[in-house]
């Protein structure tokens, strides 16, 4: 697989970890809970969703790092232009 295809895939795993993460976060937010009320929880599974969003946060983390060590020579080149010496 050539890089950009690799890149391509990387982003689109962060995003669909980005966005399970970020929903499933916001259905486990407290005030979410008294505003639907608990009924909906039982119905949700609580317990799925905090599994789902604790899975999803780990996938996200390990794909930045792999992210970011793909990148790792830009980052690097960006750095020194912007805080190099003058």
């Amino acid at each position: 697989m050539n890089r950009a295809k690799l890149n391509y895939w990387i982003d689109v795993g962060l995003a669909i970890s980005f966005f399970t993460c970020f929903i499933t976060g916001l259905i486990k937010w407290p005030g979410l809970i008294k505003l639907i009320g608990t009924s909906a929880y039982k119905i949700l599974h609580i317990e799925n969703i905090s599994l789902l969003h604790d899975w999803s946060g780990l996938i996200m983390g390990l794909l930045v790092l792999i992210h970011l060590a793909l990148h790792w020579k830009w980052i690097v080149s960006v750095t020194k232009n912007i805080f190099g010496k003058k």
